[in-house]
């Protein structure tokens, strides 16, 4: 995944409706419910594909592995800096419900890279979010700042996963890495229907598809 270096809310305030922090759990559980294949047992199923391609698959799970560490460490920082506010509950509910997916996609990924012959690659003790922090698309300052950091980290997530994805040569780890991929997406939805919720007059979802062209409708700045 091509992470770009890992007040008031933003758009026009609208109403105050109550968001509950057990709401946004269970709307993240839901979402993220569907989102991991038997990624291992596809893999196995692999074994008459040539070895240069389940080393080329190998690799390229290896890069989605990262993104999932990445996400990981993401949300346990921002978990961290997050208050005791009405706000800060309903992101932190959304952080944890978000960052279990991730922690499944992870595992997953993990067995399909050792079942096709690679190695997991580990994660790293931090990674770079500067590049998001100084281009106005989230801190870690407040509550409000550190949704928008984890919606533009999700949403650039998706992305990266359809570019990796087409690079696959096993049929059904494409496919699995679709569904992982929409997952992201699903992340950024609930994200922004949170916003919604809270007040901010915008639309769940802004574009008909998450990609590089339409990133800017996605994301919050700061």
């Amino acid at each position: 995944m091509d992470h770009r270096n890992l007040n008031v809310f933003g758009g026009s305030a609208r109403r105050s409706n109550g968001v509950s922090r057990r709401q946004m759990l269970v709307g993240g559980a839901v979402v993220g419910a569907a989102s991991v294949l038997s990624v291992p047992l596809i893999a196995n199923r692999a074994e008459a594909t040539p070895r240069a391609d389940r080393r080329n698959d190998a690799q390229i799970l290896n890069n989605a592995l990262k993104y999932e560490h990445a996400a990981i460490w993401a949300y346990n920082v921002g978990a961290g800096k997050l208050s005791d506010a009405n706000v800060g509950q309903a992101v932190l509910a959304i952080a944890l419900a978000n960052q279990a997916d991730h922690k499944q996609h992870r595992d997953v990924l993990a067995a399909a890279v050792r079942s096709l012959g690679g190695t997991p690659v580990m994660a790293e003790e931090s990674y770079d979010l500067s590049s998001y922090i100084q281009g106005g698309e989230g801190n870690l300052d407040s509550d409000v700042n550190i949704a928008k950091l984890a919606l533009a980290l999700e949403v650039d997530a998706a992305i990266a996963y359809s570019k990796e994805i087409a690079q696959l040569k096993t049929p059904a780890l494409i496919t699995a890495g679709a569904t992982i991929g929409s997952t992201e997406a699903s992340h950024a939805t609930l994200i922004r229907a949170a916003f919604q919720s809270l007040g901010v007059d915008i639309k769940p979802i802004p574009a008909s598809f998450v990609s590089a062209e339409t990133r800017s409708s996605w994301i919050l700045a700061v």
